[in-house]
């Protein structure tokens, strides 16, 4: 016999559990279902970081943000790619859903000075910050016998800290102490994603909406071209579960489906860094339903490494910023650079998707990030989970030369000799005419700290060895197309009507953002308010 609710989510992450709990106060009865064996989704992975342009929490921080201010920001980068009334419903839903979530759902949301935005010399962008919200740390002891149920991340090593205690989320970090180190692990205290799943969670469980784990959504079922629930296959075997007032998609995205990323990427995508959970389903189901798809070619790129599973329990980790300190450039295989080393992540999915149309071939891939022996002395070796020490693993490809390096990479020697040197002396020049590293405040951000807001706080030499190398492969947080939805989050079909009962949110949905990423959580922030928009919408149907 089936099951029935007022609203059917699937997925766990920030924008399926954010649905449950507003369709929930709404009036609604509401199941949500997951994957995986855990909830938390790529969330509880991430640094829980959530962009919010003019959130109600700015004037903590002494920042002042508007509107229109929000909406000249995001438009700018659009190169009239994006929906206009989705920017809209983003910019206008997004303080509204902080309020919400912070009192009903107890978030505590604060704002997160100076970090700018990921463009912020562009109009209306914030280079002082406050558009980036967080969670403070949480107890996962509140969550009784599901503090083991949150994914936790491979990325961000240390759960007991929040992102603004990083090199990541604070230009000059304030660590916590080792005596509230150890009282935050004592009583399982999470920050980053986990803080953000883990709030999130007991805001469901406080409502009696216990996330079913191990469901996978297959098939949308529709009567009379509405959506009316979904056949899940669960650990007891295919159910039926019916939704009176709608379907909400939260599923993630398609990135680890090899087929749908080459038919949609809109270049080479080979090392994602989400849930392996994330191959599309949503996408699926919403395509069969006769959805028309958004924004497919997009995905929210990162440069990621390949470390041995000792180094990381994935294989893999995000190169941030490692890039962007000072003693270090990257190069493709002619040994040349080609690009701002210090950009933010997404952006450089359009360096790696550039074509030689001579040799028929991607120009900057493969790719390194080479170092010097000063990088390491200065800064420690920094490319493995937790690997801030002074030795280099010997998994790392180095010479006493740089010629010595490119013998090993199968890089051009002569060419990277002229590369170094030529960014050596516009490093003494203090400026990088190349590619303009350093120009933009957040290139400083991610830099040496001492030197905070200075272009030297990215620019250095490379001039004694032992070079170091380490490739960098085109990755992704998570793609960013799917069904095309109009300002509740709405899924429309090839007409451009409305498929009742049908909503997503998340990655699974075309993003509003387009091939834009605005500031840190840039993510998260359109994750929480298209679910909370659907969840809205749904509940009053």
């Amino acid at each position: 016999m089936a099951e029935e609710f007022d609203v059917v989510v699937l997925g766990t992450g920030a924008a399926g559990l954010t649905a449950a709990i507003v369709a929930y106060d709404f009036g609604a009865t509401v199941a949500i279902f997951e994957k995986a064996d855990k909830v938390g989704g790529t969330t509880a992975w991430s640094g829980g970081q959530v962009w919010i342009p003019n959130n109600p929490h700015m004037g903590s921080v002494g920042v002042t943000d508007s509107r229109e201010k929000a909406k000249k920001y995001i438009m700018s980068l659009s190169r009239d790619m994006l929906e206009e009334s989705l920017v809209d419903a983003y910019i206008d839903a997004g303080p509204e859903m902080v309020d919400f979530m912070d009192a009903k759902a107890s978030m505590e949301f604060y704002a997160v000075a100076e970090m700018p935005d990921y463009h912020p010399e562009f109009p209306g962008g914030s280079p002082e910050g406050g558009r980036t919200l967080e969670c403070p740390i949480f107890p996962f002891e509140e969550l009784d016998e599901w503090a083991d149920m949150v994914s936790p991340s491979p990325y961000f090593a240390d759960p007991h800290i929040t992102m603004s205690e990083t090199p990541l989320g604070k230009a000059v970090p304030t660590p916590p102490s080792p005596e509230e180190h150890a009282r935050r692990a004592l009583h399982n205290e999470r920050g980053c994603g986990q803080a953000l799943a883990g709030r999130l969670l007991k805001a469901c469980l406080q409502r009696g909406i216990f996330p079913r784990t191990m469901s996978a959504g297959k098939d949308l079922i529709m009567e009379n071209g509405a959506v009316v629930g979904v056949h899940m296959e669960t650990p007891d075997g295919p159910r039926e579960v019916r939704a009176r007032k709608g379907v909400i998609l939260a599923s993630g995205g398609f990135e680890w489906d090899p087929d749908l990323v080459r038919a949609f990427t809109r270049g080479p995508m080979t090392h994602p860094v989400s849930m392996e959970t994330s191959t599309g389903d949503g996408l699926k189901m919403a395509m069969k339903a006769g959805a028309m798809l958004s924004n497919m070619r997009e995905a929210w790129w990162i440069p990621t490494g390949v470390v041995p599973l000792s180094a990381n329990p994935k294989g893999r980790v995000l190169v941030n910023g490692q890039r962007t300190l000072p003693h270090s450039i990257m190069i493709n295989k002619h040994g040349r650079r080609f690009t701002n080393e210090a950009a933010n992540y997404n952006a450089f999915g359009a360096a790696f998707h550039v074509e030689d149309v001579s040799r028929f071939e991607y120009a900057n891939l493969p790719c390194w990030l080479i170092f010097d022996q000063n990088y390491v002395d200065t800064y420690g070796f920094r490319i493995s989970a937790g690997g801030h020490g002074s030795v280099v693993p010997d998994w790392i490809p180095r010479g006493d030369t740089p010629q010595e390096l490119a013998e090993q990479l199968g890089a051009d020697g002569e060419e990277l000799v002229r590369t170094i040197e030529r960014w050596n002396t516009h490093v003494q020049e203090g400026h990088d005419p190349d590619f303009g590293r350093g120009n933009s405040a957040f290139d400083c951000w991610w830099g040496d700290p001492h030197r905070k807001g200075r272009r030297d706080a990215t620019l250095g030499e490379l001039n004694r060895g032992p070079f170091y190398a380490f490739e960098i492969k085109s990755g992704c947080l998570g793609t960013k197309g799917g069904p095309r939805v109009n300002a509740n989050a709405c899924v429309l079909n090839v007409d451009g009507d409305v498929i009742p009962g049908l909503y997503a949110a998340g990655n699974v949905m075309g993003s509003p953002f387009g091939m834009t990423y605005g500031g840190p959580g840039g993510t998260l922030g359109p994750a929480m308010v298209f679910g909370y928009l659907a969840a809205k919408h749904a509940s009053g149907r």
